[in-house]
């Protein structure tokens, strides 16, 4: 509809007559000309119209304003013993004050105190959120978490708390279960990125199919089933922060020449996407390859390889720091009775003769593992040479010779794969990629039945 003079004119009359805030207007010299509902009720009065707003409001200064021309924001006024918030803005017309405007917005201070304690709550919970936050996407270790009892590890740790401080690429290289993932987090704690994400990726885990549109993301439409509103990737999931890109070795070829473009270019093309998204991400790279080998048989490009390898760790094996052993056992054992409830309050001295005669093919890693089944062979609380149980290779499985119940075909399928990746995983030390290998399986199958039988990470 049109709206005429008129018509303008009484709604402006009854949104300022049904205004929840109390709401007063004067001359310049105080005398009232409009006050609404909410103002004549809390006062108490009703026919104010024409009156000098001192005779009707305590400790008014609505005619000081109009006098003065300047406005009073968030004042103080005490009304029927109630401290209240009030603003007094002069209406000013071709350089004149015409009228001011008063408004109450808080008719008790308590009000006021109610809210500003909602507020601090509010910020209490947005600040417990953003810890929890980062909590869950920063890094999880520290270099003071990092044994480093040898002068092998002492040096590598002074290194890395250098390369910390810059922006640097880096590419950590080590066997399986040294303690690469480490080393990445606490690069990332120390850095100037530590209040940024910390994202790790699993490049072997993943699909081949699906890891382009993890690590890069997806619009809208891309594909069948993408969600409705696309999907960020990984690097733009690190944006301000640090992705680890974890078994770099096990990244299909076409990928390898999209990373190396996000590397240059610092920006990402999700899939389906017209335009690339820039981005501010630092990148550690790491494996238990050796990368260069992976060139020579053209299963890794070599310009990746060099925009990788700007800076270079190589974690030792466990066989070559055998000085970390004592704090190594004890690290684990605290975590382990954290997890299982066992503790262990002494060592027989035989154990540390059969730790330090082993080769450690899984490193840490593998000791943890050791340690774990260790425990729960205990029958007090000293861990002795008998609790200790070395590998050795996995014979065939035989068929039970004695009759027992019969069980469905899927339970007992299932039992076998069970045993099945448990034996491989042990035979190969804790490396699920060479487990995947002698089971003759791809490793995100692998991956994936992992999973499904609810195995332990390790």
């Amino acid at each position: 509809m049109d709206w005429n003079l008129q018509q303008i004119s009484k709604l402006l009359e009854v949104v300022f007559e049904n205004a929840h805030e109390p709401m007063v207007v004067t001359d310049q010299n105080g005398k009232i000309l409009l006050m609404n509902r909410s103002y004549r009720e809390f006062l108490g009065v009703q026919d104010v119209i024409g009156r000098p707003v001192t005779e009707v409001i305590e400790n008014t200064r609505m005619h000081i304003v109009g006098q003065r021309g300047v406005p009073e924001i968030a004042s103080i006024q005490q009304i029927k013993g109630q401290s209240m918030i009030a603003h007094r803005i002069p209406i000013i017309d071709d350089g004149k004050v015409i009228a001011v405007l008063g408004t109450v917005l808080f008719q008790d201070v308590k009000e006021l105190a109610s809210l500003a304690a909602m507020v601090e709550q509010l910020k209490d919970e947005l600040s417990y959120y953003k810890k929890e936050l980062q909590r869950r996407l920063g890094a999880t270790y520290r270099f003071d978490q990092i044994v480093s009892y040898s002068a092998k590890m002492r040096e590598l740790k002074n290194f890395s708390q250098k390369v910390a401080k810059s922006d640097s690429t880096v590419l950590i290289t080590g066997e399986s279960g040294t303690g690469k993932e480490l080393f990445a987090h606490a690069i990332h704690a120390e850095s100037k990125r530590k209040m940024g994400p910390f994202i790790r990726v699993n490049c072997a885990a993943i699909p081949d199919s699906l890891l382009e549109s993890e690590l890069f993301g997806y619009e809208e439409g891309a594909f069948t089933g993408a969600a409705r509103r696309g999907k960020k990737g990984k690097f733009e999931l690190a944006h301000r922060g640090t992705i680890l890109l974890d078994e770099i070795g096990d990244m299909p070829l076409p990928l390898q020449a999209k990373l190396l473009r996000v590397l240059q270019e610092k920006e990402v093309e999700r899939v389906g996407a017209v335009r690339a998204t820039p981005i501010d991400v630092r990148v550690i790279a790491s494996t238990n390859q050796d990368l260069l080998a992976l060139i020579r048989e053209g299963k890794f490009r070599a310009d990746l390889y060099y925009r990788l390898n700007v800076v270079s760790l190589s974690i030792p094996p466990l066989r070559e720091r055998l000085e970390d052993l004592p704090e190594l056992v004890s690290n684990l054992l605290k975590q382990l009775a954290e997890s299982t409830g066992i503790v262990v309050k002494a060592i027989d001295d035989e154990v540390w003769n059969v730790l330090r005669s082993y080769s450690w093919p899984g490193n840490v890693r593998e000791l943890r593992n050791l340690l774990e089944r260790a425990l729960h062979l205990l029958d007090d609380d000293v861990l002795r040479k008998e609790h200790i149980w070395l590998p050795v290779v996995a014979e065939a499985v035989s068929v039970p010779s004695l009759p027992g119940p019969v069980k469905a075909l899927k339970e007992t399928v299932e039992a076998a794969e069970r045993e099945a990746l448990l034996q491989a995983f042990m035979q190969a030390n804790g490396n699920k990629q060479e487990a995947a290998r002698l089971l003759q399986i791809s490793k995100s199958s692998f991956y994936a039945k992992w999973e499904k039988y609810g195995l332990p990470e390790s």
